[in-house]
């Protein structure tokens, strides 16, 4: 396993992460234990989860517990990690709604209000089992709240040891500059990761974020890097009658163009001889600011993959031929 420094932090994390939004589902609670175990024996150091995710109607699969009847993500990580707490990096996250009440969270409920930070980084350390947060993520940009009093939280929670370091997710360019800035003028701890949807067919960051995180010394912690699937080899070309514009796989749509894409990717990863998954994630582990890519590994044969996955290394012309694929 290799391992990257989180931006500024000086903390090294696997470049493997592992995410645990269905855990609960796939892995249900009992093998999230094993899987867990195996990836931490395999060398991953670093794991991502959320207040919000696992145990809400949302993650709900047909044939499946319903959210009601199973525990979070959160307190499936904190099982699994009991007696290794040390050398796990734990990151967590608020902003999502977890609640029915008019200050429960979400973009317009108080989700980055001091009120909520503090109250979910006291129930996450709850549920997680342990005393102190490594990396803790605004999940979202909260447009009701002063961006001043939602640092001001993240600072007071690094003062008072309940978290390492603090992190943006899903924010603009801009957003993470102001932060700095913010920061920096008032002397309180700056976000040292981004945490952003960034793979082959979604390479939006790449326009102003990655640069603004290189300048600012800020990790990136790349999700969706195989782009729900798109990305593996495994979406058939063939559309549905009566539907010639989109593909429909595991409930989401794939426009042609993306099927081009990955159509494209495979011919490539045939071409040398991998899997278009090795070569989507080798990819993106070149990329600048880029520390670690988060896997949603559902089974110990989709850890073992990853962790091959991101040990090839790229000959620059097929980085090249990589670069060049585009919608």
């Amino acid at each position: 396993m290799d391992y990257r420094i989180l931006g500024a932090s000086g903390v090294r994390v696997s470049t493997v992460c592992l995410g645990t939004a269905f855990f609960g589902l796939r892995p249900d609670a009992r093998a999230s234990n094993d899987l867990v175990a195996h990836a931490l024996d395999a060398g991953i150091n670093f794991i991502d989860t959320a207040n919000s995710y696992g145990n809400q109607e949302r993650f709900d699969r047909p044939g499946m517990p319903t959210w009601r009847e199973r525990p979070g993500s959160e307190e499936l990580v904190g099982n699994a990690v009991r007696g290794r707490r040390d050398h796990v990096v734990i990151a967590t996250k608020v902003q999502e709604r977890i609640g029915d009440g008019p200050n429960d969270g979400g973009p317009h409920g108080g989700g980055l209000t001091r009120r909520h930070i503090i109250a979910q980084c006291e129930a996450s350390l709850r549920r997680l089992g342990t005393d102190y947060i490594d990396v803790y993520y605004a999940h979202h940009e909260d447009p009701t709240t002063p961006v001043e009093q939602s640092l001001r939280a993240f600072d007071d929670l690094v003062r008072d040891g309940k978290v390492r370091y603090g992190g943006l997710s899903n924010f603009a360019a801009w957003e993470l500059t102001r932060a700095h800035w913010i920061c920096d003028r008032r002397g309180w701890s700056a976000p040292v990761a981004m945490q952003m949807p960034y793979n082959l067919a979604n390479r939006a960051v790449e326009t102003e974020v990655l640069a603004a995180c290189e300048a600012l010394g800020v990790g990136v912690t790349a999700y969706s890097p195989l782009e729900v699937g798109l990305l593996t080899g495994s979406v058939s070309v063939a559309r549905p009658s009566g539907d010639p514009e989109r593909v429909r796989r595991g409930g989401v749509d794939f426009t042609p163009a993306q099927i081009s894409l990955a159509n494209r990717l495979v011919t490539i990863a045939q071409q040398w001889g991998q899997a278009p998954a090795t070569l989507a994630l080798a990819w993106l582990l070149g990329r600048p600011a880029v520390a670690s890519v988060i896997v949603g590994t559902e089974t110990i044969a989709d850890v073992d993959a990853a962790i091959e996955a991101v040990g090839y290394s790229l000959p620059d012309t097929l980085r090249v031929a990589l670069d060049s694929l585009t919608l």
